[in-house]
């Protein structure tokens, strides 16, 4: 029998499914219900030993003999701090030792209660990686540590072999020993590289030719990458492909981009077939949250993610495999690979949401930025603001032409404008910014300098506050919390933006919308920069927003 401790139970079976069958175990208490479990596992190979110190080089030397990481496994306290040296030798010899510490509840740190010290990343530089496991109580805490302790073996030979720490905290009772077998667990692996010599891919192939329903969802790219047309044939319809504008020129054919409304819409008896049984993801962030629930809630039975550092990266809950090598060098190299069967789910995808029709809103925030959007030069940058402005542009469809920019990496609003103008400062075509108030009055220093060119165009949206804040569901606000949630203000640009120099205009209706777009979206060079302040009303602009949704949810049915 085992521990019913969740937390050990994925140590244990994870540490059997990545290979690490040889353990030290040293005495104490309180790491009783890890030792107690690896010792009645069939699967591992213990050694007992004393004295923490010679128990760290004794792993090691289990570990040269072979290769394979060992592990060391020691109670609270500083039996922790007497592994140190080993752990220097191990991280300066390049060993793969697993070291495996409990803890007490971190809410007795520093509180004078027996055996305790702050053990988190007791170790500092002479890991690769540390982890700090949590107490399972939730389907949540369980997906968390059952990552946490994939990232710390993976780590283990990754970019060089060295020493890991995985610090578990244990509560009390400790001696409870009910469990008959451990848990099925999720293993993550990783792959370095598809090269020619290695021929371990082979699985990997035959793994992606059994699923029929394959999709690839591409996040945020800053670049252009342009694909082969012999690639693009073989590639583009065996996958259901999804991005966003951020995600740029970076897939071989024509993306699905307006997932967002189709998942909002999808009824549920529609549901199952849109769910993919493979995932391959690459590039950065993605804006959805509508998507990412719809995969959280309708698991892949796969997922792999390919990036050039090889990160652990489980966005979606369900990541199987890392792919470390170059997503466009994958793509190449998985191209002629793929079997000669055209799956239909890729149309699926493409039907359903072609049924979304593109926006037609009254006069509203989004009706402007649509506005904007159609009219905008064949060859610009789009920058997008974070919040509003970034989801209301994926609404309408944007010319590949155009490069689109935003700060998706923390996904803040108080850099946009900044980042925007120093981008258009070193650029040579036309710089649309597209922005909502509060980021811009935000980040109104960034108009304070001298690098505003004539090529800098600024399309402010201002609603006078948060508008975002009053789409949130379940957010009800007080009078009281209102004006502090949604920040409502009574500021113009005007004078900021004159006094800097900006030929400035101010929008309140379609009429006064249409005769500035044509001045503002003229491709020819203008004499100093522009902004273009549009007015809208936040509560109608919600409204308008909500309807829409609404209508297309009703109409799919």
């Amino acid at each position: 029998m085992y521990t019913d401790k969740k937390n050990i139970l994925q140590l244990v079976a994870l540490l059997e499914a990545h290979g690490i069958t040889k353990v030290v175990l040293c005495p104490g208490s309180r790491n009783a219900p890890i030792v107690h479990t690896l010792s009645n596992h069939p699967g591992f190979t213990c050694y007992a030993m004393t004295d923490e110190r010679s128990a760290g080089y004794f792993a090691i030397g289990l570990t040269l003999n072979g290769g394979k990481p060992a592990a060391i496994c020691c109670t609270s306290g500083t039996a922790l701090l007497n592994l140190h040296p080993a752990v220097a030798e191990a991280f300066y010899q390049n060993v793969p030792l697993v070291v495996i510490s409990a803890d007490r509840p971190a809410a007795w740190i520093g509180q004078m209660d027996g055996q305790t010290l702050p053990q988190p990343d007791v170790f500092r530089t002479l890991v690769k990686k540390s982890v700090n496991l949590p107490e399972i109580h939730t389907e949540e805490d369980e997906w968390y540590c059952n990552r946490l302790v994939n990232e710390a073996l993976l780590e283990t030979h990754h970019h060089g072999k060295g020493p890991v720490h995985i610090n578990v905290p244990v509560s009390e009772p400790l001696f409870q020993f009910t469990v008959d077998k451990l848990p099925e667990v999720r293993v993550i692996t990783r792959y370095q590289g598809l090269n020619v010599y290695d021929r371990d891919y082979n699985g990997l192939v035959e793994r992606m030719n059994k699923y029929q329903k394959r999709m690839v969802i591409v996040g945020q790219m800053n670049l252009i990458y342009l694909f082969e047309k012999r690639h693009t044939k073989l590639l583009y319809r065996h996958f259901a492909w999804l991005t966003e504008h951020i995600g740029n020129q970076t897939i071989p054919g024509i993306p699905v981009k307006n997932f967002d409304a189709a998942l909002y819409a999808v009824p549920e008896d529609k549901m199952e077939q849109m769910v993919p049984e493979l995932l391959i993801t690459y590039g950065g962030h993605i804006v959805s949250k509508r998507l990412k629930k719809f995969l959280r809630q309708h698991p892949p039975k796969e997922h792999w993610h390919v990036s050039p550092d090889g990160e652990v990266v489980d966005l979606y809950g369900s990541l199987t495999t890392v792919i470390e090598m170059d997503p466009f060098e994958f793509l190449e190299k998985i191209a002629s690979l793929l079997d000669n069967r055209v799956p239909g789910y890729p149309r699926v995808w493409e039907n359903y949401c072609n049924t979304i029709p593109e926006p037609d809103f009254a006069y509203s925030e989004m009706s402007v930025v649509g506005a904007l959007v159609k009219a905008l030069p064949e060859s610009c940058a789009l920058h997008l603001a974070n919040s509003s402005v970034v989801r209301y542009a994926q609404l309408y469809s944007i010319p590949s032409t155009i490069e689109v920019c935003c700060n998706r990496g923390t996904s803040g609003i108080e850099g946009s404008l900044s980042t925007a103008v120093g981008y258009a400062a070193a650029s040579d075509k036309l710089n649309f910014i597209a922005i909502g108030d509060l980021s811009f009055f935000y980040d109104m220093n960034a108009l304070w300098n001298t690098n505003l060119g004539p090529n800098l165009r600024i399309f402010l949206l201002n609603n006078g506050g948060g508008e975002i804040f009053h789409t949130l569901p379940g957010l009800e606000m007080s009078g009281t919390s209102h004006k502090f949630i949604t920040a409502v203000h009574k500021t113009s640009a005007r004078g900021w933006a004159e006094e800097r120099g900006f030929l400035y205009q101010k929008v309140e209706d379609e009429v006064q919308l249409e005769e500035t777009m044509a001045m503002f979206t003229q491709p020819e060079p203008m004499t100093h920069p522009v902004l273009v302040e549009v007015f809208t009303n936040k509560n109608k602009d919600a409204r308008i927003l909500k309807d829409y949704y609404h209508k297309n949810k009703r109409n799919d049915k």
